[in-house]
C-alpha cells in the first residue's frame, strides 16, 4: 500500500489488520504534512504490518520494495486537497501522475497479481442538479488535482491495454471518519466549533456533495480486491447528498454549537456545484452496499474529534496553522 498513512489508506490498514489474520501489509509513505505515523499507533507492532518511508515517484526504491513479492499494489497516495492545487499544481503532477506512473511501470515488471489505483467522483467534474455519473462518465476535471487523478487514470487504463496490467480503478464520493486531516470540511467544521471558532463556508454553501463514511469504503475496497474483475472501474458512494450549507448546520447542531459561527468566505475557483455517484454496478457485481447512515457517521465522527482532541490539536497548532489562516480567512 502506498498513502497509508493517511485519513483513508490508515483506516484501510487497520481494517486489514482485524478482518484478515492471514494478509500482510507494507505501506509506503513519503509522510507529507497529511501523513501521520499517530495514525497508525495500534498497529505498528503487529507482526503483519510494517512501514517504509519513501517516495512513489522513487524509481529504484518502488523496483526494490516490488521485488520483495507482492500479490496486490494498492495506490492510495496523492496529493489531494483542491484549494493546495490551486495555490501550486506542481506537486499533484509529480505525485499523482508521475508516482503513478512509477508504481505501474514497478507493478510491470514485477508481475503482481492486482493494481488498484484509489481515484476520486472529482475526475468527472460538476454534475447538474439531476442524475448521477456512471464508470463510463466522460472525465472533465475541474481543478488541479481533480485533472492529476483524471491523467493517474488514463495512464492505468493505458497499462492495462497494453501490458495487460491487471488494473482496477475505483472512484468514491466524500470521505469522512476518524483521522482525517482537518483541512477537509467535516473535522474542520467540528474542530473549529469545538473552539468556538468560525466555520468557513465558500460561496453560497449551497455546493452539493454526496457523502459515505470511511469504514463503508474499506469494507468496498475489500470487496473490489477479492472479486473485483481487473480492468473494470467501480463507483463507490454512499447516497449521501447534502449542500455544504445543510452539513455545517447539522454537524453544529450535533455538538451542540449555534449556527451563528458560520461565515461565508469569497467562493474558489472552478468549485464544481455537485458531485454524484451511480454505485449500481458494485452493488451488482461485488454485493456491496453502505452500511452507515449519514446521520449516524457524522455523531460517530464528531465524538472522535471530541475525545482526540490532543491529536487535531498538534496539526492546527503546528505547519498547518499559517496555511490555514491564509486559506480559510474572510476576504
Amino acid at each position: 500500500m502506498t498513502g497509508g498513512s493517511g485519513f483513508i489508506g490508515s483506516n484501510f490498514i487497520r481494517y486489514v489488520i482485524r478482518e484478515h489474520s492471514n494478509w500482510r501489509v507494507t505501506n509506503l509513505d513519503k509522510l507529507t504534512y497529511a501523513g501521520n505515523l499517530e495514525n497508525l499507533a495500534d498497529v505498528e507492532s503487529d507482526s503483519r504490518y510494517s512501514f517504509v518511508r519513501g517516495d512513489i515517484a522513487d524509481r529504484k526504491l518502488v523496483d526494490t520494495l516490488l521485488g520483495e513479492g507482492f500479490d496486490v499494489v494498492i495506490n492510495f497516495a496523492a496529493e489531494s486537497h483542491v484549494d493546495r492545487s490551486i495555490l501550486d499544481p506542481t506537486p499533484f503532477i509529480k505525485t499523482n501522475v508521475g508516482g503513478t506512473q512509477v508504481l505501474l511501470e514497478g507493478a510491470r515488471q514485477r508481475r503482481v497479481k492486482l493494481f488498484l489505483q484509489i481515484s476520486t467522483d472529482e475526475v468527472y467534474g460538476s454534475l447538474g442538479p439531476k442524475g448521477r455519473f456512471r464508470e463510463e462518465s466522460q472525465l472533465a476535471p475541474s481543478s488541479p488535482y481533480a485533472a492529476s487523478k483524471a491523467a493517474a487514470d488514463l495512464l492505468c487504463h493505458s497499462y492495462r491495454i497494453t501490458c495487460d496490467l491487471p488494473v482496477i480503478i475505483t472512484r468514491c464520493s466524500n470521505n469522512y471518519g476518524p483521522f482525517q486531516f482537518p483541512e477537509k470540511l467535516i473535522p474542520l467544521v467540528i474542530t473549529n466549533a469545538i473552539e468556538d471558532k468560525k466555520v468557513p463556508i465558500y460561496g453560497d454553501g449551497l455546493n452539493v456533495r454526496s457523502w459515505i463514511h470511511v469504514e463503508d469504503h474499506c469494507r468496498a475496497l475489500d470487496a473490489v480486491i477479492q472479486q473485483g474483475k481487473p480492468g473494470e472501474i467501480y463507483n463507490i458512494g454512499g447516497h449521501s447528498e447534502k449542500t455544504n450549507l445543510e452539513l455545517v448546520k447539522n454537524l453544529l447542531d450535533i455538538i451542540g454549537k449555534p449556527h451563528s459561527l458560520i461565515t461565508f468566505v469569497a467562493d474558489r475557483p472552478g468549485h464544481d456545484r455537485r458531485y454524484a455517484l451511480n454505485t449500481s454496478k458494485i452493488k451488482r457485481e461485488l454485493n456491496w452496499k453502505p452500511k452507515i447512515t449519514i446521520g449516524k457517521g457524522l455523531r460517530q465522527t464528531a465524538r472522535w474529534y471530541v475525545s482526540n482532541e490532543s491529536w487535531w490539536q498538534k496539526i492546527k497548532s503546528g505547519e498547518y496553522a499559517d496555511y490555514y489562516e491564509r486559506m480559510y480567512s474572510q476576504r
